[in-house]
C-alpha cells in the first residue's frame, strides 16, 4: 500500500502518522506540502492531525482552499481512500467530502485525554479488524471536537450505517449526555463517520498515538492494518 501524508501550516501531527503508517506498510509514506497540485500514484491520502493556519475563521476552513485539495477531490471522486483524523477530519467536513461539522467542545476547553472508541460497523475498510462493538483506547487532543449536523443530515449517517466511531465507557455503554464517556458533547457520541462508499473516514481522536508498545499499547494499529488489507488485496 502506497500512502501520502498531507502537511499544511500548522500540521504537527505527520510524523506520529508516518510511525503508523511505516508499521503496517514497511514504506515511508509520501509527504505532500499544501501547495503540490498533484498526488503520486498513492492508494491512501491521509490529512493528519494538528492546527492548520493557526486555526483561523474555523478550524480546517483555511486548508480547505490550500491549492491540494482540488486533487484530493478528484482522488476522491475516482474512489480513493482517504483518512482525516482531528484537523484532518475538520478540513474534510469544510470541503464537503464529509456531511456535518465540528463545534467547540461543550465545556468550551481544549481536552487532551484518553477516550474509548465503540465500533459501529466491521464491514469497511477503515474497521474491519474489529467487531461490531467491540471497544478500544485512543488518545484525543481538540478544542473543536463537538461534532453536529442538521436533522436530515444526521438521520442520514444513522440510517446508511455511516458512523464508524462513538465515544462510549469502557464497557461500551453510549450516553450522549455523560461528559465522562462523551467528552466534547457531539451528537450522538458521534466520533468518527463515513462517506457512503465508504472509502473516506473522518474521526477525532488520534488512533495513530497507539500503534507500538512503546507507546503505551497498540489499540489503534487495527485500524491501520485494515487499511492494508482493505487496500492490497
Amino acid at each position: 500500500m502506497k500512502s501520502a501524508i498531507v502537511v499544511f501550516p500548522g500540521t504537527n501531527r505527520e510524523r506520529d502518522m508516518a510511525i503508523a503508517l511505516k508499521r503496517v506498510t514497511g514504506k515511508t509514506p509520501t509527504m505532500l506540502w499544501h501547495r503540490d497540485t498533484d498526488l503520486p500514484d498513492v492508494d491512501l491520502v491521509v490529512l493528519p492531525g494538528g492546527f492548520s493556519y493557526g486555526d483561523y475563521l474555523r478550524c480546517g476552513a483555511m486548508a480547505a482552499h490550500s491549492p491540494i485539495m482540488a486533487a484530493i477531490r478528484a482522488f476522491a471522486q475516482k474512489g480513493g481512500h482517504i483518512l482525516g483524523v482531528c484537523n484532518g477530519f475538520q478540513i474534510l467536513t469544510e470541503t464537503g467530502l464529509l456531511p456535518g461539522a465540528l463545534l467547540r467542545n461543550a465545556n468550551l476547553r481544549f481536552l487532551s485525554q484518553d477516550c474509548t472508541l465503540r465500533v459501529e460497523r466491521s464491514d469497511t475498510p477503515f474497521t474491519h479488524k474489529w467487531e461490531k462493538g467491540a471497544t478500544f483506547r485512543t488518545p484525543l487532543a481538540h478544542g473543536d471536537g463537538n461534532f453536529t449536523a442538521d436533522s436530515q443530515t444526521l438521520a442520514r449517517l444513522e440510517g446508511e450505517g455511516l458512523v464508524a466511531f462513538r465515544y462510549a465507557s469502557p464497557t461500551g455503554q453510549v450516553q450522549a449526555d455523560d461528559t465522562s464517556s462523551n467528552p466534547n458533547g457531539s451528537v450522538n457520541s458521534i466520533a468518527g463517520i463515513l462517506s457512503e462508499n465508504t472509502r473516506i473516514c473522518g474521526m477525532m481522536p488520534h488512533p495513530e498515538d497507539l500503534v507500538d508498545p512503546l507507546m503505551g499499547g497498540v489499540d489503534g494499529l487495527p485500524l491501520f492494518e485494515g487499511l492494508v488489507e482493505a487496500i492490497v488485496q
